[in-house]
């Protein structure tokens, strides 16, 4: 009998709540009818709700529900209001339009060894849902692939010979025609000379393409010296540390003040990291003797386009970042 008075109880208390909450939520939810704002049911519901905490809750647990009914009824009107897959087919269209008649956004990425390309080209990747192309990458796939320019530039590499300009422009030309190059793309380590640069050219104006625009990242030559000398790069990835600036989280220094390599790992795969043999002080000076000497006369080409932009790139890297963005602007 206990039970059975308690079942009634419980019961009738239930409800009487949930006419309360009915009527309570009726109001709220005229509100929230009216205006669309959660905010506007939460202050009807709570000037109507008074009592203890077991009611305000059952009651706060249906307004929850209340909520997202209205909305769902909200959404699916406004679907259908604008057409629902009409308006994705919509999208489409216009991507596809933008694809086929607006220019491509065709990037060339320049800086001394050191300079953060490795560090800022991703970001832009990322920023531009572009790609960015590396020649010595696509020069391997495009061997991978048994391409018809791949096998050229594998029989020449065979022999011990240098791929040429012509090869390697025709494995750009290649590569540029899948879909993910449809909006653009990024140049890295390429041209790396005036005459590859007229050549680029050449290939992207059959393409009924240009470069739009060229970024080079600035470095004073004593600056690049600790950069490059600190820095240790996962081979698989390319992802890059700096013993001082970047290091990985499993770093350790030996009592030379110098890091130990078995303790060098990248922060993701625990793989060992390495140094690159030309990382020294001594083949630095050469590598930047032969970039300031091919770089500036391809600048130079671009410049009277209007196209080229400096960038600070001796600083901290939100500093630079920040440069880079005004760099991408049209109206930059």
């Amino acid at each position: 009998h206990c039970h059975t008075r308690n079942t009634l109880s419980i019961n009738f208390t239930l409800s009487s709540t949930t006419m309360i909450a009915s009527s309570v939520f009726r109001m709220a939810g005229r509100s929230l009818a009216a205006t669309g704002s959660r905010r506007a049911f939460s202050v009807a519901a709570a000037s109507a709700v008074k009592g203890d905490n077991a009611r305000k809750a059952f009651m706060v647990t249906a307004g929850l529900l209340a909520v997202a009914t209205l909305q769902q009824q909200r959404e699916e009107k406004t679907h259908n209001l604008f057409g629902g897959n009409k308006v994705e087919k919509a999208i489409k269209a216009t991507e596809e339009k933008f694809g086929t008649y607006w220019p491509r956004n065709i990037m060339i990425l320049f800086g001394p060894p050191g300079a953060g390309k490795g560090t800022h080209g991703p970001k832009i990747v990322d920023l531009l849902g572009i790609p960015q192309l590396s020649t010595g990458d696509m020069l391997r796939e495009a061997v991978s692939a048994g391409t018809e320019v791949g096998k050229k530039a594998e029989a020449i590499m065979k022999a011990g010979g240098l791929v040429s300009d012509d090869i390697v422009i025709g494995i750009i030309r290649d590569r540029i025609h899948e879909p993910d190059c449809k909006f653009g793309f990024i140049l890295d380590g390429f041209p790396r000379t005036l005459a590859q640069a007229k050549a680029l050219d050449k290939m992207l104006s059959a393409e009924g393409a240009c470069v739009t625009k060229v970024v080079e990242l600035e470095v004073p030559d004593a600056v690049l010296e600790e950069r490059i000398t600190g820095r240790w790069v996962d081979k698989a990835s390319g992802r890059s540390y700096h013993v001082k600036y970047a290091p990985p989280k499993s770093m350790k220094l030996g009592k030379d003040g110098k890091p130990i390599p078995e303790t060098m790992k990248d922060d993701i795969t625990g793989d060992l990291l390495m140094q690159r043999k030309d990382d020294t002080a001594g083949a630095l000076i050469k590598r930047l003797k032969g970039y300031h000497g091919e770089t500036v006369p391809i600048l130079d080409h671009y410049r009277p386009h209007g196209i080229v932009r400096a960038v600070n790139a001796n600083q901290g890297m939100d500093g630079v970042w920040g440069e880079i963005l005004a760099a991408l602007q049209r109206k930059a």
